[in-house]
């Protein structure tokens, strides 16, 4: 008996050591799934720290987590009640500022908040927008003291537009089996861009401006990276003077931007830095052909070449460049180099048609080198209980009097109008750069712009670039502030040709002026103000953004 119940203990212990021993077992294999997830962790951590050091450099990554947290803290002190009610008081101030500059102050103007009881006549309604602009005194641009914004292709030329707009005004491309027409003259204005952009079998749609374009470039880049090279955290290299919308598709997608410096002199994007931005995450790089900031065009051969080594997309920013950069040959303005898809490793470019195209607002092409990549961009689903849906860009329905209206502007313009329209914008621009080169020595110009921009920065400590813009300002003038370094760009249109001279004369007036305020003039116009916020603190960027809020939400005041 009691050899049984040593044998039942000896059992008993060795089931429970078998317990203890497999339970131990657990507890190690654990332990080494825990160490195995923290090196996983720290190993992605530090391959993504190393590609985005690589991308910035150390001095920029240190700058930037120095500027970091410098607006933490300011933030913070921020928080007090007495530091919060001096920023608050301020940023009311700027309201206030902006509302009188924005919202009509006339009482004989009637605002129209409610729909009428009785609908409007024809002429009334002709009546009142006469009325809305007499007082608002709209239209000035007409005098060619605008900066781009208004690409006007002259009088005859929005007839041609108007009389599109009024065959086609309810057409939707959304329906091509309803209007084949307009689904027609969308596919011809593609075609001729991607003939004028060397790439006859290539790929492409309409957008509704530059920025849309850019946004479908960067998606069907992203999606094709994914399905084909399993990229799950996109990232794009683009050059700092590369358009806004690079980083607003990066907001949108969730698209990692990195910003190359350019260099000071040429104003092209540094190609060193560009090729060590580019990782395993890469989907895309970019370059302007040309940029808005001062008029330059990137080194675009070089970035193919990039392109073309690393297997990743090319997009060629040609939303300015529009329709002035491919007819520069012909205009008798060559080129620096290529720029378009006779280079091998470009992948997509964006040509903007409501710019030197003159076609009507809200239209531009978007470019790939062939369907397949063009296919990315689509959107399709089957599982609505809609029914099948698929549409080429952001937009659902789409306004296909502004495709014919589009259409009808390259019909008008030809060949021949385009290479004199280029002609006359490029002998503008390059008269206003030889001004300032050889007879306003307090200022020079950025770079060598090819094309139709000219900016101009101050080599006179007595001069402020910005200073000299806000001076242009009250005589009538509406140019473009910029940053790094601070100067100002006029992007010559058809409308400025006639008045270049003037453009020149009030621009010399205008630097001797500030040059002879006193030390102690504290004079500051808008272009001096909005800057000196960015630049006075490490929240300056952040007050920016708030102003620029309140300047987008005093659009929507009625």
């Amino acid at each position: 008996m009691s050899l049984y119940v040593t044998a039942v203990s000896y059992r008993t212990a060795a089931v429970r050591s078998g317990s203890w021993l497999a339970l131990a077992g657990t507890l190690v294999n654990f332990d080494t799934f825990k160490t195995a997830l923290c090196v996983y962790v720290l190993l992605t951590r530090s391959a993504k720290a190393y590609r985005h050091v690589r991308a910035r450099g150390v001095v920029e990554t240190l700058q930037d987590g120095y500027k970091g947290l410098l607006e933490r803290m300011i933030f913070l002190a921020l928080k007090f009640p007495s530091a919060k009610k001096q920023v608050d008081d301020k940023l009311a101030e700027t309201r206030q500022k902006i509302d009188d500059k924005i919202m009509p102050k006339d009482p004989s103007i009637v605002r129209h908040l409610a729909l009428p009881a009785e609908g409007r006549t024809a002429e009334w309604i002709a009546q009142e927008m006469e009325r809305m602009d007499k007082a608002l005194e709209s239209g000035s641009y007409k005098d060619g003291k605008l900066s781009g914004a208004v690409y006007h292709g002259g009088e005859d030329m929005e007839n041609i537009i108007v009389d599109a707009f009024r065959k086609y005004c309810v057409s939707n491309p959304l329906h091509p089996d309803a209007f084949p027409t307009v689904r027609k003259m969308e596919a011809e204005v593609v075609a001729m861009c991607l003939r004028l952009y060397s790439n006859p079998d290539g790929a492409g749609a309409m957008t509704s401006g530059g920025t849309e374009s850019i946004i479908m470039s960067v998606k069907a880049h992203r999606d094709w990276a994914y399905a084909t090279k399993g990229i799950t955290e996109p990232e794009i290299a683009i050059p700092v003077s590369a358009h806004a919308a690079f980083d607003k598709a990066g907001d949108y997608l969730k698209v990692k931007v990195h910003t190359i410096p350019v260099d000071p002199v040429t104003r092209k994007v540094d190609i060193k830095k560009m090729k060590r931005a580019i990782n395993k995450n890469t989907i895309m790089i970019v370059g302007s052909a040309i940029n808005f900031p001062d008029g330059c065009m990137d080194d675009i051969p070089a970035l193919s070449e990039l392109a073309k080594k690393y297997k990743t997309g090319l997009h060629v920013d040609c939303c300015l460049g529009s329709f002035i950069v491919p007819f520069l040959e012909q205009a008798g303005y060559p080129a620096p180099h290529r720029f378009d898809f006779s280079l091998p490793g470009v992948t997509s470019i964006s040509c903007d048609t409501h710019k030197y195209g003159f076609a009507p607002k809200g239209s531009s092409v978007i470019m790939y080198r062939n369907a397949d990549l063009r296919r990315f961009q689509y959107y399709v689903t089957s599982k609505w209980p809609g029914g099948l849906y698929g549409s080429p860009s952001m937009a659902g329905s789409r306004p296909g009097a502004l495709i014919a209206g589009t259409w009808a502007a390259m019909q008008y313009m030809g060949q021949d109008g385009y290479i004199e329209s280029c002609k006359s914008i490029v002998t503008c621009a390059r008269t206003i750069a030889r001004a300032i080169r050889q007879e306003i020595p307090e200022l020079y110009v950025l770079g060598d712009p090819p094309a139709s921009v000219v900016a101009f920065a101050s080599k006179h400590p007595r001069v402020q670039a910005l200073a000299v813009g806000d001076a242009m300002s009250k005589k009538g003038w509406h140019l473009n502030g910029l940053s790094g370094p601070p100067a100002v760009h006029i992007a010559c249109t058809r409308l400025t040709v006639p008045v270049v001279d003037k453009f020149i004369a009030d621009l010399k007036e205008c630097v001797q002026e500030v040059k002879e305020r006193p030390a102690t003039d504290k004079t500051e116009g808008d272009m001096v103000a909005v800057y000196g916020v960015g630049t006075s603190s490490a929240v300056g960027p952040a007050m920016c953004e708030k102003v620029a809020s309140m300047f987008l939400d005093a659009l929507y005041r009625a």
